[in-house]
Order: structure tokens, then sequence, then C-alpha cells
């Protein structure tokens, strides 16, 4: 490999784990050139969330957000040189020529960072999902391209669609997680439908729910509505290699454990961010690599078909 894309790779992948918390524990279980074209999607897909979580100004947001689809394109036509200035678009140029990568899934990350800046608002699960289909969905495909999916699996044609909706669960545990940060930022995510229905239309500026409200019982149906994506998309899993499903169970594993905790302390969201301590994540993580995750979604799905 060239020098100058060996170093960019090596930017990608310290971006990556400084900053990529949940992330990173399951990209370290795909083999060099895997882990390498996963950590330039998300150094690519890091620079895109943090134009739209800066304190710039919304026009100052909306012309970097262009400047980074220009970047994106670039990439697209094969115009980005080994010695470009940008570590990130030479790494993910150069992972785009390795693999199929679906490229168009970052002009969708990008479409979502932007309503994101508008601080559109969404009234119905169906408004949230197109959200979270563009920030979460989009990168499940993308990962998909790094991955591929095993010769003659049955039900391959369909792994994108797994993929997808993996990657809306693991963002509504985010959004769940994240409610009252969220709040603080001006921000609500949740569907209005679904917040007036447990009285909570008054948002989430506290510690504690708002008076009257039937905050456990929002919790505990967005909770639902999260596993059951969860169930669909764990169906990509034995259409995967073991290493990349490997990844795939770590990533997703450790998302599930936040919706238990979750879902059993629904207030804890409000007093402060809800997460994983390091040896948890380790566990999972070997989970994953043991397998365990993948045979138990064969087994429910030969007993589907049977």
């Amino acid at each position: 490999m060239p020098a100058p894309v060996l170093a960019a790779y090596s930017y990608c992948e310290a971006v990556t784990g400084q900053q990529a918390r949940n992330f990173a524990y399951g990209i370290r279980l795909l083999p060099t050139p895997k882990r390498r074209a996963m950590s330039a999607l998300y150094a690519f897909s890091r620079r895109v969330d943090d134009i739209g979580d800066g304190a710039l100004a919304d026009d100052v947001k909306v012309a970097r957000l262009d400047e980074t689809r220009s970047v994106l394109a670039r990439i697209h036509d094969g115009a980005v040189d080994e010695d470009d200035t940008d570590p990130v678009a030479v790494a993910l140029a150069h992972a785009a020529r390795a693999f199929p990568i679906p490229l168009g899934g970052l002009d969708e990350l990008i479409d979502g960072v932007q309503m994101d800046v508008r601080g559109e608002t969404y009234e119905t699960w169906d408004d949230l999902r197109t959200y979270c289909r563009c920030v979460a969905g989009a990168i499940g495909r993308l990962s998909l391209g790094v991955f591929g999916t095993e010769p003659g699996a049955h039900g391959a044609d369909r792994a994108p669609e797994y993929a997808d909706t993996l990657g809306l669960a693991l963002q509504l545990t985010n959004i769940l997680r994240d409610v009252r940060e969220d709040a603080e930022g001006g921000r609500t995510y949740l569907p209005a439908d679904d917040l007036a229905k447990f009285g909570c239309s008054a948002g989430f500026n506290g510690p504690t729910s708002p008076a009257g409200s039937d905050f456990t019982g929002l919790v505990h149906f967005e909770v639902r509505r999260a596993r059951a994506l969860f169930a669909e998309g764990y169906r990509l899993l034995p259409l995967l290699d073991r290493r990349s499903g490997a990844c795939v169970a770590a990533m997703a594993g450790i998302y599930r454990r936040l919706l238990d905790r979750i879902e059993r302390d629904p207030e804890a969201v409000l007093r402060g961010r809800v997460s994983l301590p390091g040896r948890e994540k380790a566990y999972v993580a070997v989970r994953g690599l043991s397998g365990l995750d993948t045979r138990h979604v064969t087994r429910r799905a030969v007993r589907r078909r049977a």
C-alpha cells in the first residue's frame, strides 16, 4: 500500500479510536482491510456529524456541509489523488476502490444532518423513520458494502434491508439515551404523536419527567419499537462471514444492553448519560466473536421455515 494511503488510514483509525466509543469495539474484530475501510467511513461520517453538532452559525454549517458533499463527489468521481491533503478523502477513496461501498449513503447522511440544522421535528414515527434512515440506516448499508455477504447465503438479497433496519434500531436507542442532552440543545426527536400520547409534550429540560406525564410509559413504548427493529435487523447476522458478523453483533449488542438499562430505569436518561462500562463492552465483543448471537438468529430462522 502506498505510504500516503497508509498514513491516511492511520489517521482515520486514530479518529475512530479516540471518538467512536461503542463503534470501535466492533471494528476491532475485523480483518485489517475491512477495519481500515470502516475507519474511513467512520471518520467521514464523524466529520459530517461534527458540523451538525458544532457551535457554528446555521448558514456556516450549511456551507460546510455543501463543501463536504463536494469532497464526496470528488471521491465518487475518482478525483482524489493519493497525495491529497485531506487524509479522510484519501482513505475513503481507497476504500471505495477496494469494496463496493454505496457512497450515496453518505449523501443521505448529509441530508439527515441538514435536517438537524433546519431544526426539523417529527410528528409521527414514519416521519422520524425517514430521518433515521438518513443518519443511521444509510450507515448500515454503507457498512454492508465493506462486510459483503457470504456466497450462497439464503436471503442475501434482503441484506441491505436488514442492515438499514438495524441502523434504525441503533439510532432509536441513541435518541432515547440522549433525550435530555438533545432537549438542552433545542432538539426533539421523539415523534410529537408519541409525546402527546404520554403527556410529555412539555419536553425534557430537567432531571425529572414533566409533571403529570407518563414518561415511563413513553420510554417502554419506544423500547418495544426498538426491540422489534433489532429483531428484524439481527436477521443480517447469518448472512455475513464470521468476523463481519462478530463486528455487527458486538456493536448492536452494546446498544441492546443500553436499551435494557434504559428500560429498567427510564428516568436515568433524564439524570445523565446512560453508558456501559468498558468491561461489559468487551464481554459483548467476545460474545459476538463466539457467534452466539448469529447461531441464535439462525436457529430462529430455521424454526420459521420448518
